[in-house]
């Protein structure tokens, strides 16, 4: 277990949230529970066949399991989405119906304060997962899109702080515009501080260091990003363009880009696009045997993450740790 790991658990102990694992006919997630249970880390609030979780093998003892379609909140749920989405189309008997559905029941334990967040994605597509938490959730107060991250865990390396780097995006924006690509930064760098309680120096990766390569449309799309990144958060140390290695490898930032406040030191790595960010995180996972705790969504009100369809128990675990520090540093605001 990483010492980022060990970090997330305790924090998550010191203060126990409730997180609704929206996936309980999910073996893996029942694994999960089960040593969130047993380690005291957070409550939990399972939904599904709520006959199938009781019966299982697993030790949920202290767990709240729901049937969202037996459930005694059900007709209140549905009243409350329906107020929430009628100006959207929404009808009762519509809403009724979503309620349901594991994620909408879920997502509504969360707005109406049932629980502090929620953890899914392990057997549902992204797609789904955000469409339930931006139809009643909506994103943060100031917050322009919804992006993703990885806290990425490299074994055996000094670079970043103590091998342990933020990813982004690697999950969620396909093609983001200079815009985008400025919050996402800013918004990485926040929850680079969250977690980690240290300050961000935050990199906008490209194939280009400080003009190396001759002008094209992807390296000015990021040099743009840096300049709306810096007005948006100006006491953030921040730099970009930036090559990967300029970026963390101190000797390399200090030869092509010596005036940086981040090159050679950067932990956040901001991506260009998704296939860049997606690439290099799996490629990092695998063939540097890294740690990989996501995808981690930020920009939404409250706490919803959404798994990996490929996670592990151990994986489900990590991310519900997370879900509970974002939790306490929402509350804490």
């Amino acid at each position: 277990m990483s010492s980022f790991l060990d970090s997330m658990l305790a924090r998550a102990k010191a203060d126990r949230q409730t997180i609704v694992l929206a996936e309980g006919d999910d073996e893996r997630t029942l694994a999960a529970a089960e040593r969130i249970l047993a380690d005291d880390v957070a409550n939990l609030v399972i939904l599904g066949d709520a006959a199938a979780i009781e019966a299982s093998s697993y030790a949920l003892d202290g767990a709240r399991i729901i049937d969202p379609r037996t459930a005694p909140e059900r007709e209140a749920f549905a009243a409350a989405l329906f107020e929430l989405r009628r100006a959207k189309g929404m009808t009762e008997e519509k809403a009724l119906g979503l309620v349901d559905d594991v994620l909408y029941f879920g997502t509504m334990m969360v707005k109406l304060g049932h629980a502090d967040g929620m953890v899914c994605g392990a057997c549902h597509a992204t797609s789904d997962v955000l469409r339930a938490a931006l139809q009643i959730l909506k994103t943060a107060p100031g917050v322009k899109l919804v992006s993703s991250f990885f806290v990425m865990v490299v074994p055996n390396c000094d670079l970043g702080q103590n091998g342990t780097f933020l990813f982004s995006d690697c999950g969620l924006e396909i093609q983001p515009d200079a815009e985008k690509l400025a919050h996402i930064a800013v918004n990485s760098g926040r929850s680079w501080s969250t977690l980690m309680g240290t300050e961000p120096a935050v990199a906008m990766l490209s194939h280009s260091t400080h003009g190396s390569t001759v002008a094209n449309a992807d390296r000015d799309k990021v040099i743009e990003a840096v300049a709306l990144a810096k007005e948006l958060a100006p006491q953030m140390a921040l730099d970009g363009e930036l090559q990967l290695d300029a970026a963390i490898v101190p000797s390399v930032g200090a030869s092509k880009a010596p005036d940086s406040p981040v090159a050679g030191r950067a932990n956040v790595l901001v991506f260009p696009d998704l296939d860049a960010g997606n690439i290099g995180y799996k490629l990092v996972q695998r063939l540097a045997h890294a740690e990989a705790y996501g995808p981690v969504t930020q920009g939404i009100a409250k706490p919803v993450n959404d798994l990996s369809r490929g996670c592990t128990a151990d994986d489900i675990v990590g991310v519900i740790a997370i879900t509970c520090v974002q939790c306490q540093a929402m509350k804490a605001e």
